[in-house]
Parts: C-alpha cells; structure tokens; sequence
C-alpha cells in the first residue's frame, strides 16, 4: 500500500498535514516558527491580540502584532492564523482588519468573557458574542474560525447560531486559566497547566456530535493533542485538523514530526489511503458512534466497575 496521504482541508485552505501548531511562545517568533513548519506543522495560530493590550497601548501591542503577521507572511509557506481576543463591541472588527491587512491567511477568534455580574443573562453574552461574529465577517475577506468555550448551556444550538452568523469553523474548546491560592502569602496567582491526552475526551465528545450535525463546517480540535493517537482520534470523530501547544513545549517541534509519522503507520496499518477516508468514521453519525456521544456515555461510565 501507498505512504497514507496525510492532506486535509480547513477553513478552505489546502493544507499538508493534519497537524496545525496552536498558539504558544513557539509561535510568537519567525525564527521559531520556522522550526515547526519544518517538523510538519501545516499551518501556524499566533498568540491572540488582546483588546486590553492593544487599547492600553502596552508596549504597542497592535503594531507589534501587526509586524509578525507580515513577518511570518514573508517567510512561511505555510498558512498563518491571526488570533484575536476581544471584549467590547466596536473593536473586533477594528484590529480583525489590520491583521488581516497585514496578510494573515486566515483569522481565529477567542471568545472569552467571564460574566460575573448577576443581572447579565447567558442569553445577553450568547448574543454578544454572535454579534462580535458577525461583525468581524462583515469586514474581513479571509476565512473566519470561532474558539468556542465549552461551558455554553447548548453547544450544539450556539455552535449552529455561530455558523449563520459567518464562522468558517470552529475549533474546540477554548482552555481557561483560572486563579490559583498560594496558603503561605494568602494571594491569588495565575496558575498555567499544560494539558494531558485525557483533555482531549470533551472536545471529542463534540467533535463527534457536531460533524454529524455540521456536515460542511471546518472543525479543529485542540487541547491534549500529545502524539499520533491523540490526532488519529479527532479525524476519527470528525475534526479537519488537530491543534497542538502542549507536546511541543514540552518536547520541542520534533513532536509534530513525532505525531505525523505515528498517524501515518496507524492509518497504513488500518488501511486508510488517506485522512480524508478515516474522518469522522466514529462521528455520532456512523453506526459505532451513534449513542456513546450522549447519555450513555455517562450511564457505561457510572454503572461500570470501578
């Protein structure tokens, strides 16, 4: 049998591999992204613009942002994804239109907002953030993916409003940082956790699920893509392409390479020709997969032996 072919397609673009190099400090030089592109990476996520960054001035965030988009225009072949973290309306579709101005191939938003204020409604922050969808695709001409988080009540409901408001695609889950408390000086810190493969069973469960209900929509998954299986297991289920931080800041670029050729072996040895013939073959909407994405999988898991 042939070398699998190992090409896929996300947000419309043509990409060499399934493996996409998520935002990290890898990705926040050239010289270093350079590397990953080298290991295998097919397309690159830069470190999200903060609109507190950029509205604050800090350093010239924007500008700064801006020149390593062009930067890394002009020296990878591979795709580079603008990511753009945002709060207020009015102001995504501001800084959405220099990144893509300065080149970028394709544009992420990070939707994060922490709602702490009783009178405001999940129903009023689901709206702001379609709304901030719709407004950045309104003035960008480049493919657009949304990070979902995955506490919204209805994901399957939100991620479909998020479609018709002008997502491309939509990669899950965003990871959120929470505070941590140091006993000794009683002060609250923030805490950075690298993920584990075990982080990958949610954005599984929903990949899963979606690609059966959003036939046509890209879908990335990111959080606890380590090695090979990790990303073998997100095509099963119906991902485009599997985002990883974690594996390379802890083992360096090698470990897309490492990824790359273990997704090879395994589909060679299953006899897939292609990444293509194996997405989604575990999707809610195959025979295998058609009741563990939902109750079930909670009742066997409850039930089982423990």
């Amino acid at each position: 049998m042939a070398k699998p072919d190992l090409t896929t397609t996300y947000l419309g673009m043509n990409l060499t591999s399934p493996v996409i190099a998520s935002s990290s400090p890898l990705t926040r030089q050239v010289d270093t992204m350079l590397e990953l592109e080298a290991a295998g990476a097919s397309a690159v996520v830069l470190p999200s613009l903060f609109e507190e960054d950029a509205r604050a001035g800090a350093s010239d965030a924007l500008a700064q942002r801006v020149k390593l988009v062009a930067d890394a225009k002009a020296q990878l072949k591979i795709p580079v994804i603008a990511s753009l973290n945002a709060t207020r309306p009015g102001t995504w579709q501001d800084y959405a239109e220099e990144l893509v101005g300065a080149g970028a191939d394709a544009l992420e938003l990070n939707l994060y907002t922490v709602t702490a204020d009783v009178a405001v409604a999940s129903a009023d922050v689901e709206m702001e953030h379609l709304a901030a969808v719709e407004a950045v695709k309104i003035v960008v001409d480049v493919p657009l993916s949304v990070k979902l988080s995955s506490h919204y009540s209805a994901i399957s409901a939100f991620a479909a409003r998020a479609v018709d408001a002008g997502a491309d695609g939509l990669v899950l889950f965003n990871k959120f940082y929470a505070a941590d408390i140091d006993l000794e000086t009683l002060e609250l810190h923030a805490s950075l956790d690298l993920s584990t493969p075990a982080d990958q069973r949610l954005p599984l469960r929903w990949l899963g699920i979606l690609r059966a209900q959003l036939p046509e929509v890209s879908l990335a998954c990111t959080s606890g893509v380590h090695t090979g299986a990790e990303v073998l297991k997100s095509i099963l289920v119906g991902a485009d392409v599997a985002c990883t931080t974690s594996a390379v800041m802890q083992r360096g670029a090698v470990a897309i390479t490492e990824m790359l050729s273990e997704t090879s072996s395994w589909l060679a040895k299953h006899d897939f020709a292609s990444v293509s013939a194996a997405r989604g073959k575990m999707s809610a909407k195959s025979s295998r997969g058609a009741s563990i994405y939902e109750r079930a999988q909670y009742m066997d898991v409850i039930k089982g032996r423990w």
